[in-house]
């Protein structure tokens, strides 16, 4: 998604993204950010046909980053419990990291373009947790009682969960409800026998 290096595209973005985190992206407007960025609707439109296009860069370069990190994490030579203790802190990082206000914005959107992308990208996620819980599991890491299918299915159903709002109510932050999902994955699978 991401594009030959551009400064002016640049400035968009980190304009974008200050406003996005600090507001939500529904709230800031295209105004908004190319008067921040200082340049003008012409050259944001240059490089981005709308807001959700932008946004979509964005989550886009934030996931990429994120899963460089996490594969640092899978091939550090230390047991496996060290490293779901430092993937929930890598998660904790990542929803830190955005607002309340764009967490939610995110996983409540009703724009087809962007649940698109975000399906997507949690589809090719889950495709590289499934390899990641197959080789755990043949490595003695993960309980072999347990089917992949079944973790990647209840993976993708708490993603599911995690954008209903009767669930979000039930924290005062939708960052907090993440962090409890991923909590609760990663110890719930862990093999018992594990030190």
């Amino acid at each position: 998604m991401d594009i030959e290096y551009n400064p002016k595209r640049e400035q968009i973005l980190l304009t974008g993204k200050e406003l996005f985190w600090k507001f939500g992206f529904k709230r800031v407007t295209i105004e908004e950010i190319c008067k921040e960025a200082g340049v003008s609707k012409m050259t944001y439109y240059k490089f981005f046909s709308n807001k959700i296009e932008m946004v979509k860069t964005l989550m886009d370069r934030v996931l990429k980053e994120s899963l460089e990190k996490y594969r640092k994490i899978t091939e550090r030579d230390v047991p496996y419990p060290e490293k779901v203790v430092q993937m929930i802190q890598l998660k904790q990082e990542q929803v830190n990291t955005m607002s309340s206000e764009f967490f939610r914005d995110y996983v409540q959107s009703d724009d087809p373009d962007l649940i698109n992308f975000l399906n997507q990208l949690t589809q090719e996620n889950l495709e590289l947790f499934t390899n990641d819980f197959k080789k755990a599991q043949e490595d003695g890491d993960i309980r072999t009682d347990l089917k992949v299918e079944f973790i990647m299915y209840m993976m993708n159903h708490l993603v599911e969960m995690a954008q209903e709002e009767a669930l979000l109510n039930m924290y005062d932050e939708p960052q907090d409800l993440v962090m409890e999902i991923t909590k609760f994955l990663f110890y719930g699978i862990l093999n018992r026998d594990v030190h």
